[in-house]
């Protein structure tokens, strides 16, 4: 546990504190007054109603969504499966700025819907809800089905020649077993939906703002800092609450599961309601994440002379307002670099980190593990606010130095690489490292024989939601990242910022590229997963 509580000690726990110290004690002296004014203005009380039920509303429909995709991708095997389980996760890696902007395009005005049959679903929430949806599916089916895949259906099997209905059986035996995971995504969805900035930022205009958005107006139109901070410490408690609910609710159900490799588990489908699942799983990703996907291709080759490549040369040319001092391709290029340094950090912190809860226990190990997830629930503004602030100086003066990006977005990969790989470190039965132990094999030994050959899946999926999160993080990179070296999710939202058909048209092509660098990313990582877990159980 040492490296990982010194990483969130240095590179969490100290910006957070030092931020809330600015705003809280401007003078040398605490001003505890401030939560008393702030929290009873009726604008925050508004504020922090909607941050609360939009989150809940949020998670409840992605996980009625997303859970029968789990079930698809877990169990059933059909062509293009590798291709589709990559499309999915491509909303994830975006921009949440973009998310809204595409959404906007297509259920906003002159969008889509509005275009071909007269349907607007800017002016309330829905469109929020959906794009929340949109931009969380594969949190699910990933946290979810990578579990889910590895669930020994014998079990089930048994249970229904003991005389047990389907639906019973799927009660009894699957759901108790999936129960960790669902909540674990579960708690991941509110904690990113409740923090949302850049869906709500474009889609919920002056009508409706979360905590997130609030807390970037008070400290970047306002410079409210008081305000900000008390914001801040209000997630904190948020976050803090959702989490002790989850420890004290999941810890108790998690039980030694049977895991086989997803390759034994997966068929094709059987008889006209299995097929119909499939059916209606598929429609809903074309509805609802393919759509959106769509509008942002052809927006970005949609030039005022017709279908064109004009808005992917102009990314190969240096910005004549120096906004950009490096072309566009750089920036693909510095955006990679960056994600594999924070997805090598990640999976190595996250890895000890998960490793040591699964063999410690008490409240100081429970307490730690809600602490690897506040820096989803944490305001990314705050985060990187207080990165200018505390990494400023020596002995960590790293303002000037590359690998201020990486620990940013790696605090963000942390928690992913942890929620994927804990439930399967937990259902390892212990009696499979006792029996490797009276056979002489030493704990290094029974990891790497027993423990490594189940959860190497695991560890590459949670590699690849932490090269994806990497890929997209924005709200913490935005403050840190130089002109010379942005990251590509920065790049979109700037020009995004500028008006012009330009810098419109080269926005979308910059989240076109992303797009495709994420599919073909995780495309490799399917086939690199499948590979080496097919010979080895």
């Amino acid at each position: 546990m040492v490296l990982p509580v010194a990483f969130f000690a240095v590179f969490f726990a100290w910006p957070v504190v030092s931020i809330v110290e600015r705003g809280l004690r401007p003078d040398g002296h605490w001003e505890l007054g401030r939560f008393g004014e702030t929290l009873s203005r009726p604008d925050i009380l508004d504020v922090l109603w909607f941050t609360l039920w939009q989150a809940l509303a949020s998670t409840a429909l992605t996980l009625l969504v997303a859970l029968p995709g789990a079930y698809v991708f877990a169990r059933f095997d059909f062509p293009g499966k590798k291709l589709l389980r990559a499309v999915v996760t491509v909303p994830f890696v975006l921009p949440t700025v973009m998310v809204g902007t595409a959404f906007l395009a297509l259920v906003g005005r002159r969008g889509l819907l509005d275009e071909w049959w007269g349907v607007r679903l800017d002016t309330g929430v829905w469109a929020i809800l959906l794009a929340h949806v949109f931009f969380n599916y594969a949190v699910v089916v990933r946290t979810v089905g990578g579990l889910w895949s590895q669930l020994d259906p014998r079990q089930e099997e048994a249970a229904r020649v003991l005389g047990a209905s389907r639906w019973r059986a799927w009660r009894t035996v699957t759901l108790p077993a999936l129960a960790p995971s669902v909540a674990a995504a579960g708690l991941m969805v509110f904690l990113f939906t409740a923090s949302s900035f850049g869906i709500v930022q474009i889609l919920g205009g002056p009508a409706y703002s979360t905590l997130e958005t609030e807390i970037y107006r008070q400290t970047a139109d306002r410079l409210q800092l008081s305000t900000a901070a008390v914001l801040t410490m209000v997630q904190f408690v948020m976050v803090g609450a959702v989490l002790a609910v989850h420890a004290r609710t999941v810890r108790r159900r998690e039980t030694a599961l049977k895991l086989v490799p997803a390759e034994r588990t997966a068929r094709r489908p059987r008889g006209a309601g299995q097929w119909a699942l499939l059916g209606g799983v598929l429609l809903s990703v074309a509805l609802l994440i393919l759509a959106p996907l769509g509008v942002l291709v052809e927006r970005s080759f949609a030039t005022p002379g017709g279908y064109g490549l004009d808005y992917y040369r102009a990314l190969q040319s240096v910005d004549e307002n120096g906004t950009f001092l490096v072309p566009m391709t750089d920036t693909i290029v510095n955006s990679l670099q960056y994600a594999l340094a924070a997805t090598g950090i990640a999976v190595v912190i996250g890895g000890l980190a998960a490793a040591a809860l699964t063999r410690r226990a008490g409240r100081l190990v429970r307490g730690f593990d809600a602490l690897l997830m506040l820096p989803l629930g944490v305001s990314a503004v705050t985060v990187g606010f207080g990165f200018l602030i505390t990494l400023d100086e020596p002995p960590l003066d790293l303002r000037a130095s590359w690998i201020l990006v990486p620990l940013a977005q790696a605090l963000v990969g942390v928690p992913f690489v942890v929620r994927i790989m804990l439930p399967v470190l937990r259902a390892v039965d212990e009696r499979l490292r006792e029996a490797a132990a009276v056979l002489g094999a030493s704990p290094r030994r029974a990891w790497r024989e027993v423990d490594l050959p189940l959860v190497r899946r695991a560890l590459l999926i949670a590699a690849g939601f932490a090269f994806a999160v990497s890929l997209g993080e924005f709200g913490a990179t935005v403050f840190i990242a130089r002109p010379d070296n942005p990251t590509l999710p920065v790049a979109v939202a700037r020009l995004l910022s500028r008006p012009g058909e330009l810098n419109y048209g080269q926005a979308m092509a910059l989240s076109t590229i992303l797009m495709v660098v994420c599919a073909v990313s995780l495309l490799l990582l399917e086939r690199l997963r499948s590979d080496r877990t097919s010979g080895e159980f």
